[in-house]
């Protein structure tokens, strides 16, 4: 059924609240005062112009913001957690990022095998059960449709798969320490249309166990995937609508 617009009514449980958020690249100002809530298992695309902000507003989310220089944040921005809401900044970044994963616009495959690609997140948090590494490696393959084609050649280097093949394996990295948020910047844009509708299916599917925030550009697909549509511009949200 195709998606149109309705007025914005938060249907869902809040997961992400922000309010009062700047940001700053030194002098200049690119977030201003911004406010808003993200609904819990639900897909909230971000829409807007290039260059105004909306990149640099999930790197603030998942605190990635940290490693540019002169780079700083002002505001409050919270996340539920376990049925309370927290300010991401009271949490050890670690945390945050278990709980927060992001997936870029260009997939980045780290150079080792399809497999360690995936496992690397859980031995990076001290996981060693190798029955419970393999066993979740299978599992977020499958959910990022993927497995089918990759199951024989688990030991091949990642960087030999195909665009799309490379992006759902980032994805399924991303899910394996099981976020609540998972954060996407343009996630089909470097795709061809067949592999950018596998990721359309993907994302449809994780809805049901983690919140999805996503920039993207292109209309069609923000017109069939979202569940709230929001508008930055100026630095801020200025409209901000469902899609159903």
């Amino acid at each position: 059924m195709p998606h149109t617009h309705r007025e914005f009514t938060l249907m869902k449980e809040t997961k992400i609240k922000i309010k009062g958020l700047n940001c700053y690249y030194q002098q200049k100002m690119v977030l201003k005062g911004c406010r808003g809530a993200f609904e819990e298992n639900a897909i909230t695309t971000i829409i807007g112009p290039s260059g105004v902000g909306k990149t640099t507003f999930l790197m603030v989310l998942n605190r990635l913001y940290e490693l540019i220089p002169n780079c700083r944040v002002e505001g409050k921005v919270e996340i539920k957690l376990n049925g309370r809401y927290l300010d991401i900044h009271s949490l050890p970044l670690p945390a945050l990022r278990k709980k927060m994963g992001m997936v870029f616009q260009v997939p980045n495959p780290l150079p080792m095998s399809i497999f360690k690609n995936v496992a690397f997140p859980l031995r990076l948090s001290g996981v060693k059960d190798r029955k419970y590494i393999k066993e979740k490696v299978k599992e977020v393959l499958k959910d990022a449709i993927l497995w089918d084609e990759v199951k024989d050649r688990l030991e091949d280097s990642a960087l030999n798969l195909s665009g799309g093949q490379q992006q759902r394996l980032c994805i399924a990295r991303a899910m394996i320490t099981q976020p609540d948020v998972l954060l996407l910047d343009e996630p089909t844009s470097s795709l061809d249309i067949e592999a950018a509708l596998k990721i359309e299916e993907l994302l449809e599917g994780l809805k049901e166990r983690c919140t999805l925030i996503i920039v993207s550009h292109y209309a069609d697909f923000t017109r069939r995937i979202s569940d709230n549509v929001l508008t930055l511009k100026d630095g801020r949200f200025r409209n901000h609508g469902n899609s159903s």
